[in-house]
């Protein structure tokens, strides 16, 4: 894998590169067999003006960031990675997040291909194919999803940062399944204006780098504030692992895993607990009616869906649709449910610092098990319920969390999550850049 952005940076800062060459670098990832169907729209010649105009000192220096197709980028439509939209009315402005990365001497290189309207977690589009998981070459596998193209835009090497969102696990599913880094800051802490919404309630803005530090400095530019992650030992944090939902139907090699990464930490001289958590077989109850996503997204689409519903990818439709049938009373019952759930969460959640678990129990299935295709369909959807279930707990939480890979060479991808409740950003950061020693150190 190319050298994250850290260290890229400290090359630039020594004269050891420039950002044009780094540039070619991206542009040549960009163009390779491993990003077919990555971009969907590719901004080569703008990221070299932009590569040219840097400065060393600047956070990203010049440095290649991708963007996910629902954000705005001033003088183009925002398609989502759908068909129906793909001649809309161009954007006037970049998102707030765009911006701010720009800003911060960011080149961007293209906008990256996604679930349709982000609206399912294994990154299948029938309008622009779907990229192929990067760790496999042998075996097309899934992405992960919606921040398909984003994943595999820094996986690849074509990109530093992958700008995604983040509704119930959009940039940690993908990041898991391709064996890089995907940080959930708590939601308010990003303004999401410039992006087209799934869910108002559960959208994130977030990004996707190639190490824990990465990850720090793409948050500190989107959320215009600095992270103070502290310098405790492993051993000073209290730990725990939930027994309830998220060690569910673990496949065996997400479970090894997961159980080696334990044995890894402790070693280091972490303490773990093992805690129940009951307040999670709430969860189903609470999503009876069709959750926040559904509601929400039918609000923003039932128009578009009157006028242009057969151009719509038919699994995203039908989720869309079932907003259809939610009564404004369970709406406004959802809110204040899912309000008293959070704060009985909260205070289970206070005594630790953070909550370990794996980000999916899957490795990536092959494409060709969940291709476009009604005789598919049973498996995308059950595939896509796994893939959100552990992640999108957070995002019902109003959490933060992130996910960092704890496979061992040779082995799919696995990664794993440390969560917590809203705006413990810093300590969630804290833990795992010290996880992330541990887990790349050699034993």
């Amino acid at each position: 894998m190319r050298p994250d952005l850290h260290a890229t940076r400290l090359a630039l800062m020594a004269g050891a590169s420039d950002a044009r060459t780094e540039m070619e670098h991206s542009i040549s990832a960009a163009g390779s067999p491993a990003c077919n169907h990555v971009f969907t729209r590719s901004l080569f010649e703008e990221g070299r003006l932009a590569a040219a105009a840097a400065r060393p000192a600047q956070p990203l220096a010049g440095l290649a960031f991708s963007v996910k197709d629902l954000f705005d980028l001033a003088g183009q439509p925002t398609p989502a990675g759908s068909a129906v939209l793909s001649h809309a009315p161009a954007a006037k402005a970049d998102a707030t997040a765009v911006a701010r990365l720009r800003a911060a001497g960011g080149a961007l290189i293209g906008r990256t291909n996604m679930t349709e309207f982000a609206f399912s977690g294994v990154g299948v589009n029938p309008h622009h194919g779907t990229p192929a998981n990067h760790a496999d070459p042998s075996t097309p596998r899934i992405p992960g999803g919606s921040s398909s193209g984003a994943a595999i835009s820094v996986a690849s090497g074509a990109a530093f940062i992958g700008l995604g969102s983040d509704t119930g696990g959009s940039i940690r599913i993908p990041a898991a399944l391709n064996g890089i880094v995907g940080f959930k800051n708590t939601a308010r802490l990003v303004p999401a204006d410039g992006a087209l919404p799934l869910s108002t309630t559960l959208d994130t803005v977030c990004a996707m780098t190639r190490s824990v530090r990465d990850a720090i400095v793409a948050h500190e530019i989107l959320a215009a504030r600095r992270v103070t992650p502290g310098t405790a030992p492993l051993a000073a944090y209290r730990l725990a692992v939930v027994k309830d939902l998220f060690l569910d139907d673990m496949e065996p090699a997400v479970a090894a895993a997961f159980e080696r990464t334990l044995r890894t930490l402790r070693a280091a001289g972490a303490r773990i607990d093992e805690i129940a958590l009951p307040e999670l077989a709430e969860l189903r109850t609470l999503n009876s009616t069709g959750g926040f996503s559904a509601a929400e997204s039918y609000a923003w689409h039932r128009l578009l869906l009157e006028r242009s519903g057969a151009g719509y990818d038919p699994r995203v439709a039908q989720r869309i649709l079932k907003g259809a049938t939610m009564k404004a009373h369970e709406y406004i019952d959802l809110v204040h449910a899912r309000r008293d759930w959070i704060a009985r969460m909260e205070s289970a959640l206070a005594p630790f610092d953070a909550l370990l678990s794996p980000t999916v129990p899957m490795v990536a299935p092959p494409i060709a098990e969940v291709a476009p295709g009604e005789e598919r369909d049973d498996a995308f959807f059950r595939i896509n319920a796994l893939l959100l279930r552990n992640p999108s707990v957070v995002n019902m939480l109003d959490g933060c969390a992130i996910s960092l890979p704890c496979h061992a060479e040779g082995e799919l991808p696995v990664g794993l999550m440390l969560w917590h409740a809203a705006l413990h950003d810093d300590a969630i950061l804290a833990v795992a850049l010290q996880a992330e020693r541990e887990l790349q150190a050699p034993h």
